[in-house]
């Protein structure tokens, strides 16, 4: 069952820290924004995306580095605290 997941990535660190939990898992995982579709296992896709946005992330499978990095980047969570 593909999960789905909003996240806001607020600098380029931490896109550099999604795409390395992303490369740790054995599945495909990809982002949205608006059209564009980018392999979460990328470095120059990710970073080409506008990071101050909401990005979607797509996925099939578990990994728990990748949820709790999801979990930490939570667009609901990190608006309702600033």
């Amino acid at each position: 069952m593909m999960k789905q997941r909003k996240i806001r990535l607020a600098s380029i660190t931490e896109a550099k820290d999604f795409v390395s939990a992303a490369c740790e898992c054995d599945f495909d995982i990809n982002v949205f924004y608006n059209r564009m579709i980018i392999d979460a296992k990328s470095i120059l896709g990710v970073l080409s995306m506008d990071l101050t946005k909401v990005l979607t992330v797509e996925y099939d499978g578990e990994d728990r580095t990748l949820e709790e990095f999801l979990d930490e980047k939570d667009a609901d969570r990190i608006h309702s605290v600033a």
